[in-house]
């Protein structure tokens, strides 16, 4: 039996596991929850109704909360030319070629969070694929990061690009913010991710698609969401 801290215990003794809240009285749980000295992430698990088995039902992709995540992503782009430029002049924290590919190879250089690629370079990243696969970092066209709209990538990342994945259990997890963030601007954040993920239902899907929905921080007890709090 898993033991949780007395930090998670005293959190979770205002929060009924029976109960599914509405989006108000769930972000503001949520908030006082936080069982970290630092500022934490508040994460949203979304229960889909797919089968994680097949290909054509699998959820991959990202988006731009209207209020960022609250995190600074270092971002590396890997391109050539005036796609270079266009990085750099968007704010690119790192910028190059095959240079930069050699780099993460021989020096095992991960001083960054994201990388975008454009899809010529793809031949060259595709080479350390199997060092960057296990990281989560090879840049993939469904989440937006192997693209000739670098400049536009770069600052979407900047402002508060999060990704999102299901995983075998047919849960999608991503970011909606931090503690620190004003009430509304993680209830705009959570209903933009929702009314996102809602839109992507696979036609193949049949019946409800959004099962149940639970927020969290770091460390923190899960509170569940109505979903008819939301526009779905």
């Amino acid at each position: 039996m898993k033991k949780y801290g007395k930090k998670y215990v005293e959190a979770s003794k205002n929060i009924d596991k029976n109960k599914i809240y509405n989006l108000e009285d769930a972000i503001k749980l949520v908030k006082e929850s936080s069982v970290t000295k630092f500022d934490s992430t508040i994460d949203v698990a979304i229960k889909l109704n797919i089968d994680s088995k097949k290909s054509d039902q699998q959820m991959k992709g990202s988006l731009s909360l209207p209020n960022g995540s609250g995190k600074t992503k270092k971002v590396l782009v890997i391109a050539k030319g005036a796609f270079a430029e266009e990085a750099k002049n968007a704010g690119a924290d790192f910028v190059g070629d095959k240079d930069m590919i050699d780099k993460i190879k021989n020096e095992n250089w991960f001083e960054f969070d994201t990388i975008v690629a454009t899809p010529d370079m793809m031949p060259e990243v595709g080479k350390i694929g199997n060092i960057l696969g296990p990281r989560n970092l090879m840049p993939n066209p469904k989440v937006g990061t192997v693209t000739t709209k670098v400049g536009a990538v770069v600052e979407d990342i900047k402002k508060g690009m999060v990704t999102y994945k299901n995983d075998k259990f047919g849960n999608v997890h991503t970011i909606i913010g931090k503690v620190s963030f004003a009430e509304e601007k993680l209830a705009d954040n959570l209903k933009y991710v929702i009314s996102t993920i809602a839109k992507a239902k696979p036609n193949t899907v049949k019946g409800n698609f959004i099962e149940n929905i639970t927020i969290s921080t770091t460390m923190g007890p899960g509170i569940k969401v109505d979903k008819n709090s939301f526009d779905i």
